[in-house]
C-alpha cells in the first residue's frame, strides 16, 4: 500500500515511516522541516518538502504520489506556544489540515483510509486524581492546542459523513523515545535527558505552586504509537477514536528523579511555577488499544532504551 506520511521528518512521523517500510508498504514523507530533521527522513521513504498551509503544493504533492492512506502526524505540537501564538496554532493544525483533507478527497484521489495524531494528553482537560480518561469521556480542552485539535477531530467527522473519508482518530498521551527534540517547548523526557547530560538543572515547573513535584502525565513510549498506526493504517482498528497511552501516573519530578538515576549524575533541580496552558494531571485508559497492540512498553523499560540514544549521540 502507498501510504504518506505527514511530519514524517519528526519525531514520531520518522518512526512511524520506518514502521511502515519494514511492513513492506510504499511509504512518502511529507515535512516542511520547520522543526523535523531531513536526515530523520528513512533513505526508503520518497520526500516531499512542503508546508501544508500552502494549498496548491499540498494537492500537487499528492497527485504526484497518490497515496492509497494516509498517517497525519504534522502538527504544531506545543501547548506553551499555542498560548502564545493561537492563530499559527490554528494556521498549521487546522486549515494546514483542511487543505490535506481536501487533497485527499478531490476527484481522481486514491485515499481511502486517513489516521489522525490527536491528543489525549490535553484534549479531556483536567483528570480527577485516582482516575483515567477513556475515549467516552467529555472533552474540556483548555489550551488553543488541545481546541485546535478537537476542532480538527469534528471536520474528520464531517469529512466521513459527506466526503466518503474512512479515519481513525488515536489520541497520544505524552509521547517520549529516541530522535525527540530536546530544544523544543514540548518533550519534557528529550529536554531532561539533554540538561542532566550537559550537567545543567533539570527545571521542575510547579503542578499548582512552585515547589510541588509537578503535573502528572502519562509517557508512552513510541514504539507503541508507531504499532498503533500501522494497525490503522491496515484497516485493524474497528474504534473511531482510541486512547494510546499506558495508564500510569507520574509526576515530573518523578521523571527527572528517573533519568538521572540512569544517567548516573547528581539530581539537581530547580522549581519554577506553573506553565501557562499546562494542565495539572492528565492520564488515559487506554484499555481498549492494549487489545490491539498489548501490554505497553512500561515508564522504565522506554527510559532505559532513550538513555541508550542520547548517551551515544554524545559520544
Amino acid at each position: 500500500m502507498r501510504i504518506l506520511v505527514t511530519g514524517g521528518a519528526g519525531f514520531i512521523g520518522s518512526h512511524i515511516a520506518e514502521g511502515l517500510l519494514e511492513a513492506g508498504h510504499e511509504v512518502a514523507v511529507l515535512d516542511n522541516l520547520s522543526t523535523g530533521h531531513r536526515k530523520n527522513v528513512p533513505a526508503a521513504a520518497k520526500f516531499y518538502e512542503c508546508d501544508l498551509r500552502n494549498d496548491d503544493l499540498t494537492r500537487s504533492t499528492l497527485r504526484d504520489f497518490r497515496p492509497e492512506a494516509v498517517s497525519h502526524q504534522a502538527a504544531q505540537a506545543s501547548v506553551a506556544i499555542s498560548v502564545r501564538d493561537p492563530r499559527l496554532d490554528a494556521a498549521v493544525n487546522v486549515l494546514g489540515g483542511l487543505n490535506l483533507l481536501e487533497a485527499c478527497t478531490e476527484q481522481g484521489s486514491q485515499v481511502r483510509r486517513f489516521v489522525f495524531a490527536s491528543t489525549g494528553g490535553a484534549i479531556y482537560g483536567e483528570v480527577p486524581a485516582e482516575l483515567r480518561a477513556d475515549e467516552a469521556t467529555v472533552a474540556r480542552p483548555s489550551s488553543p492546542y488541545a481546541i485546535h485539535k478537537l476542532a480538527f477531530e469534528g471536520l474528520l467527522a464531517c469529512y466521513r459523513d459527506t466526503r466518503n473519508l474512512p479515519s481513525t482518530i488515536l489520541r497520544y498521551a505524552n509521547v517520549y523515545g529516541p530522535r525527540q527534540d530536546p530544544h523544543g517547548e514540548a518533550g519534557v523526557v528529550a529536554i531532561f535527558f539533554a540538561a542532566a547530560l550537559a550537567g545543567k538543572k533539570l527545571r521542575v515547573n510547579g503542578r499548582s505552586q512552585a515547589g510541588d513535584a509537578g503535573c502528572v502525565r502519562d509517557y508512552v513510549y513510541v514504539a507503541d504509537v508507531v504499532r498503533a498506526n500501522i494497525l490503522a493504517l491496515d484497516g485493524r482498528v474497528e474504534q473511531p477514536i482510541m486512547n494510546i497511552g499506558t495508564g500510569e501516573a507520574t509526576t515530573t519530578e518523578e521523571l527527572a528523579r528517573g533519568i538521572c538515576q540512569r544517567l548516573g549524575v547528581e539530581q539537581t533541580f530547580e522549581y519554577g511555577v506553573p506553565r501557562l496552558g499546562d494542565l495539572e494531571r492528565s492520564v488515559l485508559d487506554a484499555s481498549i488499544a492494549f487489545r490491539y497492540i498489548g501490554t505497553p512498553v512500561p515508564l522504565a523499560e522506554g527510559l532505559d532504551r532513550t538513555k541508550v540514544f542520547y548517551t551515544e549521540r554524545r559520544d
